[in-house]
């Protein structure tokens, strides 16, 4: 475990840095074997860490101060500022196969969410697993994959990378440079960053250990719950090219979303495709 310190510029002098050993010291029993590594910058923790999975002895969460290459889905840049996000990513060794790890996003998603509710700040979920509050992007997710090495006839376990951006400051400027409206947690931001992480790390750690031995569907029915466009009409778009559309219907035990449409019931699995509102959608993506 790295026992470094990281200051934030947009805390007070009065508030402590964000340090490995402070967020050990409030972690539940569930993460007290998580290594901890706090750096002030880097390009991606996510990288990061897949670079560094087969030699890995364990779980590991790296967090930064600041991201000069964030990632989010399909290749995008995640935007941020210096002290005004919360980024970090955890590396997680599960049993596998590859194809139960469908859901794991959602898993992740009702996780945080759930921990931000707790903390004051009541949050829904777009699917997959973008957190929203009043309906603004306030967080994202990105899992991704790489099979463990197979050391000695090895069983098929894969690691997961899970980076989470949080947004708690959001600066007119870097809202401008994004170029949408997206949504902050001050509340979140006026608390002990060592409190804060240790409270996600907690409750993720304790989600991680259970999807790995039940995987999705003992989440299905919390994620629904916090599903923000259920009962919505929605498309699915894939480069901008409208592939479903059709009323949520939240989803289903192994995470797909499941849209009641004019042909039927259609299930839709997580990839790199787009959920919007359709509402939000002009005609001439071929929405009468």
């Amino acid at each position: 475990m790295n026992d470094g310190a990281m200051t934030n510029s947009s805390m007070t002098d009065t508030s402590p840095p964000l340090s490995a050993d402070a967020i050990l010291a409030r972690c539940a029993t569930s993460a007290t074997h998580v290594a901890i590594e706090v750096v002030a910058e880097t390009g991606s923790t996510n990288a990061d860490l897949l670079a560094r999975v087969d030699t890995l002895g364990g779980p590991l969460l790296r967090i930064a101060g600041n991201q000069t290459a964030g990632r989010g889905r399909a290749g995008r840049s995640w935007l941020s500022a210096p002290g005004a996000a919360l980024m970090f990513s955890l590396a997680w060794r599960f049993k596998g196969p590859l194809h139960r790890m469908t859901g794991l996003p959602m898993a992740v998603g009702v996780a945080l969410a759930e921990t931000i509710a707790a903390l004051g700040v009541p949050v829904q979920i777009k699917w997959p697993n973008d957190l929203l509050r009043d309906g603004k992007k306030l967080a994202g997710i990105l899992v991704e994959t790489q099979a463990a090495r197979r050391d000695g006839g090895g069983d098929g376990a894969v690691w997961a990378v899970i980076g989470v951006g949080i947004n708690l400051l959001m600066p007119d400027e870097l809202e401008e440079q994004i170029g949408r409206a997206v949504a902050a947690a001050p509340w979140l931001a006026k608390m002990d960053r060592n409190e804060l992480m240790a409270a996600l790390l907690s409750r993720l750690a304790a989600v991680l250990a259970e999807f790995d031995d039940t995987g999705f569907a003992p989440f299905a029915e919390r994620w629904n719950r916090l599903h923000a466009w259920q009962g919505r009409d929605v498309v699915i778009l894939d480069h901008g090219r409208v592939l479903q559309q059709g009323r949520a219907a939240g989803v289903d035990a192994i995470g797909r979303l499941m849209l009641d449409t004019a042909h039927g019931p259609v299930e839709v699995l997580s990839g790199d495709v787009s959920l919007r509102l359709s509402s939000t959608i002009p005609s001439s993506n071929g929405l009468s």
